[in-house]
């Protein structure tokens, strides 16, 4: 087998994974339907809502810095 041939990537075992990776979290707890449905309903209209297009002046942008 020549040198190129090899894929160095499967040369070692994958290494075992980390505690960080696995934490004790409580779970959340459930939202109310008219929650869900308020939430659902604000997502809707914000993904509808056109955005303006005007374009900020050089005064606007040197204000949000």
């Amino acid at each position: 087998m020549r040198h190129r041939d090899v894929d160095h990537a499967l040369a070692y075992p994958e290494p075992p994974p980390s505690p960080l990776w696995h934490r004790n979290r409580p779970k959340a707890r459930p939202i109310a339907p008219t929650q869900q449905q308020r939430n659902c309903e604000l997502l809707l209209r914000a993904h509808h809502t056109p955005q303006p297009r005007t374009p900020r002046t050089a005064k606007a942008r040197a204000e949000a810095r």
